[in-house]
C-alpha cells in the first residue's frame, strides 16, 4: 500500500495553530502525522488522496500562518518504528503511568496503562486526552456504566477500567482504532463490555452514568443530542477536542438540550468540560 508524505514547512505560528491545521488535515482522510524540524509530516492513502478536499482544507488556514508544503509519494512506511522513535512515557498527575510495551514498569504510582497505538490516536500525550485522564482520575466512576465516543487506543475506557468502572462501552469509527482498543485492553487486562466500530449510530440502546467524547467541535455538536438521549438522569458528559474559544457555542447547544455546565479546563488553549444531566 502506497502513500503520500506531505512535508509542512512552517515559518511561523503558534503550536495551537498547527494543532488545528493539523486536526483538519485527519478530518480530510490523513492518517499519521511526524514532528520534523520546522514543522510536520503528514501521511495519506494514496488511492484515498483527492487534490480538491486537500486544498479546500488548507485554504483557511493561509490567513493565519504562513506554510510551504510538499507532496512526496513513498512506499508504506515502518509505522511501528515511527511512534516508538516519538513515544516517551507519560505521567498524570502523579497518579496515571502512561507508557508503551517496549518502556519499563513503575510499579511507584497508582495507575500504570500500556499502550500500543501504531497509528490510532490517543496515547495521552495530546492536551485534549491529557485532560479528560484528569477528569477520570479527579472523579468517582467506580461502578458506573461508561460510554467512551472516539475512543482511539481505548486509553481512556482502559483508565475508567482501572479505576472501577465496569460496564464499558468503547466506540470508534476507524477500524484501526477499533483493532487498537480490544488489543490495548487485552494488554491492560482490562476486558471492556463492548467494543463497536462506528459512530452515533452504533450507540446501544443503553442509559449512561458517565459519557467522555473527545473528537472535535463539529462532531460534538452533532451527536450532543444522541449523548442526551442515553444518559440517566444526573449522568455526567465530558467532551474534549475543541479549542477554548468553542467554548461558548458547546455551552449555547448544552443549554437547548438540557444539560448543566459544571466546569472546565484549558491546557494551551485547548478545553475540556463537565456537564450534568
Amino acid at each position: 500500500m502506497n502513500y503520500l508524505e506531505v512535508v509542512f514547512s512552517i515559518d511561523s505560528a503558534e503550536d495551537y495553530q498547527q494543532d488545528l491545521l493539523i486536526n483538519a488535515l485527519g478530518e480530510a482522510g490523513f492518517e499519521s502525522f511526524e514532528e520534523s524540524e520546522g514543522g510536520f509530516k503528514a501521511y495519506v492513502q494514496t488511492a484515498l488522496f483527492q487534490q480538491d478536499v486537500f486544498l479546500t482544507t488548507l485554504e483557511p488556514f493561509r490567513a493565519l500562518f504562513s506554510f510551504r508544503y510538499e507532496i512526496v509519494e513513498v512506499e508504506q512506511k515502518n509505522w511501528n518504528q515511527i511512534w516508538e522513535s516519538n513515544f516517551e512515557p507519560l505521567v498524570i498527575r502523579n497518579d496515571c503511568y502512561v507508557r508503551a510495551t517496549f518502556h519499563p514498569s513503575k510499579p511507584q504510582y497508582p495507575v500504570e496503562i500500556v499502550i500500543d497505538p501504531k497509528m490510532a490516536f490517543g496515547t495521552g500525550h495530546h492536551q485534549t486526552t491529557t485532560m479528560m485522564m484528569e477528569f477520570i482520575l479527579e472523579e468517582n466512576v467506580e461502578g458506573k456504566r461508561l460510554l467512551d465516543m472516539g475512543a482511539g487506543t481505548g486509553i481512556l475506557a482502559i483508565l475508567a477500567a482501572k479505576r472501577g468502572c465496569g460496564n464499558i462501552t468503547a466506540i470508534d469509527y476507524d477500524p484501526i482504532c477499533f483493532d487498537s482498543i480490544l488489543e490495548n485492553s487485552k494488554l491492560n487486562n482490562t476486558p471492556l463490555e463492548e467494543v463497536l466500530c462506528g459512530s452515533k449510530e452504533v450507540i446501544p440502546d443503553k442509559e449512561y452514568d458517565v459519557i467522555l467524547a473527545n473528537i472535535n467541535r463539529n462532531i460534538l455538536l452533532d451527536q450532543m443530542d444522541t449523548y442526551y438521549s442515553v444518559m440517566k438522569p444526573g449522568a455526567e458528559l465530558y467532551l474534549s477536542g475543541f479549542y477554548l474559544s468553542d467554548l461558548e457555542i458547546l455551552n449555547e447547544k448544552a443549554n437547548i438540550i438540557g444539560l448543566s455546565y459544571v466546569k472546565h479546563k484549558v491546557l494551551e488553549n485547548w478545553c475540556s468540560v463537565k456537564y450534568l444531566k
